[in-house]
């Protein structure tokens, strides 16, 4: 199957009308309407590219769910392709669509209900990001055929080694017959290398420029921390000029990939990674992740965590998903030792901060009496002990902003 796919002669019945069939293309939504409307406006594009009709439903925070957009097609059609807005295969892809996909089809038993992969690796991916290098190559008047132009990939990050290792790919993809210097890759949260990380080391090469491309859909929070990066080592390093793309948006090139997934999907031909899914076997440090019962239980408690969709902003504790957890210990001994002035200091610095997403909350007794005031950061498992009001601002600027341990601070890290 080519990339520029359409409805296949199959998908016709014999007075040359499309049959009962339909495509549902499932964004993660978000509070930003404008990025729900990028994913209903690349609905709106496919439904056109494939002939048959498309709808757009969503995993969390806007309307329809995944449920009720299917339940709106089983009404009309008898069989659904689901089609996944997703760039990488992480706990969504892998989890929590398939769940939804399960459900409905235990709910519409005469429906038949195809579960697409995700956008993943594909040249048309790989030539958008070919151009959206040139256009910022043009912004700072450089050519990769005769200057030292080199590019950091910087995709959002997760704590799937598998979806890691395809931003790794993609990267390698776009240098191999290309004439850049070097391209690299980063993320802009979870794992490893950081946007800055990567930024400084680039400069050690001393290219002419480099170009900062988000690998994002849309154009919302996480895209302006990486211009705002690209920016401020733009303004470090005067010898290298930098700038950051635009993100992918709704491109036509992406309908190339989402109709080559349509066919995967109501084809039943699907091929995900399954030989380095950390739900499936074991890697070396994500072992208790391994196992199916782990990954639907991980699944079922996300989902209703999300499972109200009418009350996003007055509700945030239901519907955000932020990057750190801070619990402060105020069982007997901290709050003694002073932990509701700890706990008061870290809530008021964050809301100083324009960089911090964190939620920060109380917590009974975290185990480690006579070390406290004890404050535990999740998801990096690390524990700060003998905290007092004096050092919250610290562990929010340097922690929660810019993720460096405050190491003097540290009681111990799990």
């Amino acid at each position: 199957m080519t990339a520029n796919a359409r409805a296949s002669p199959d998908a016709r019945d014999d007075t040359g009308v499309l049959d009962d069939e339909a495509v549902l293309l499932v964004g993660h939504g978000s509070r930003r309407e404008k990025s729900n409307e990028q994913v209903r406006a690349l609905a709106a594009d496919l439904e056109d590219r494939l002939g048959l009709p498309v709808d757009a439903g969503f995993l969390e925070l806007a309307t329809p769910s995944i449920s009720d957009a299917i339940a709106g097609l089983a009404a009309t059609v008898s069989r659904i392709s689901v089609v996944q807005l997703s760039l990488f295969a992480a706990s969504h892809v892998k989890n929590d669509v398939p769940l939804a996909v399960q459900r409905a089809r235990n709910e519409h038993p005469d429906v038949t209900v195809h579960n697409g992969a995700h956008l993943g690796v594909h040249p048309a991916l790989v030539d958008l990001l070919d151009d959206r290098a040139a256009a910022v190559e043009a912004e700072l008047g450089v050519d990769r055929e005769t200057d030292d132009v080199a590019v950091v990939l910087c995709a959002r990050g997760s704590s799937d080694p598998d979806a890691n290792s395809d931003a790794h790919k993609l990267a390698r993809l776009l240098y191999e017959g290309r004439a850049f210097d070097r391209v690299e890759t980063a993320f802009i949260g979870v794992t490893e290398p950081r946007l800055e990380e990567a930024l400084h080391a680039a400069a050690k090469h001393r290219p002419d420029a480099v170009v900062v491309l988000p690998y994002m859909l849309g154009d919302g929070v996480l895209t302006g921390r990486i211009r705002e990066g690209a920016a401020e080592f733009d303004d470090e390093y005067p010898y290298v000029d930098a700038a950051a793309g635009d993100p992918l948006g709704t491109d036509g090139r992406l309908l190339d990939v989402l109709g080559d997934r349509w066919q995967e999907a109501r084809t039943e031909s699907v091929d995900m990674s399954c030989d380095t899914c950390k739900y499936k076997v074991e890697l070396d440090g994500y072992e208790a992740d391994v196992g199916g019962a782990k990954a639907t239980l991980r699944a079922l408690t996300h989902q209703e965590s999300h499972a109200d969709r009418d009350d996003v902003d007055d509700e945030p504790h239901a519907h955000d998903a932020p990057a750190k957890h801070v619990a402060v210990c105020t069982n007997q001994t901290c709050a003694a030792d002073g932990a509701p002035a700890v706990l008061e200091g870290l809530r008021q610095a964050a809301r100083d901060s324009d960089a911090c997403d964190a939620r920060i909350t109380r917590s009974s007794c975290l185990g480690r009496c006579g070390d406290g005031p004890m404050v535990a950061v999740y998801p990096d498992g690390v524990w700060y002990g003998g905290v007092d009001g004096s050092d919250a601002e610290r562990i929010v600027s340097s922690h929660l902003d810019r993720d460096r341990i405050v190491s003097d601070l540290v009681d111990q890290v799990l």
